[in-house]
């Protein structure tokens, strides 16, 4: 995947939820298509978009994004959208049965991580195939980054 290097002009991330590695372990991450009007794209541009309380689920085989925030666009005076309607995701059938079994199965939830412009100007979103965190795992891997933050500290001082 293009990780959106200064050569290329279309990357741009749209909305990022940095709480999501905090709160959850990732076991696994997959891009997904999104179907969105015109009026949501042309906001998403500007920006005021939030994936913050938001989460996937899998209905009917389908895949669905709820709960996310995209600010009204200005320019739009007819054909306005609804600021935290249910959107669809596009996957293919082989996602979809392994995200199906990892919620189901499992026991695993979808979490959207960051939703982005990819290099051809699409609008795409990444999940996050995740199992919650317990308080003690979060402490855990704050001492983690801690002491990685110390260590690279005392070696750039000392070594």
């Amino acid at each position: 995947m293009n990780t959106g290097t200064k050569s290329d002009p279309n990357y741009k991330v749209i909305a990022e939820n940095r709480r999501a590695r905090y709160d959850y372990a990732i076991d696994d991450d997959i891009e997904c298509g999104i179907i969105l009007e015109g009026s949501e794209v042309k906001s998403m541009r500007v920006g005021g978009t939030n994936i913050a309380e938001s989460y996937a689920a899998v209905e009917d085989h389908e895949l669905w994004l709820v709960n996310s925030y995209v600010s009204p666009y200005a320019g739009a005076k007819t054909f306005k959208h609804e600021e935290r309607r249910r959107r669809k995701l596009l996957v293919s059938k082989k996602q979809m049965s392994d995200l199906w079994n990892a919620t189901q199965r499992k026991g695993m939830t979808l979490v959207p991580l960051v939703m982005y412009f990819n290099h051809r100007g699409l609008v795409k979103i990444k999940l996050g195939i995740a199992k919650g965190k317990q308080n003690h795992d979060k402490r855990a891997s704050e001492a983690k980054r801690d002491w990685s933050r110390q260590k690279s500290r005392l070696m750039k001082d000392h070594g």
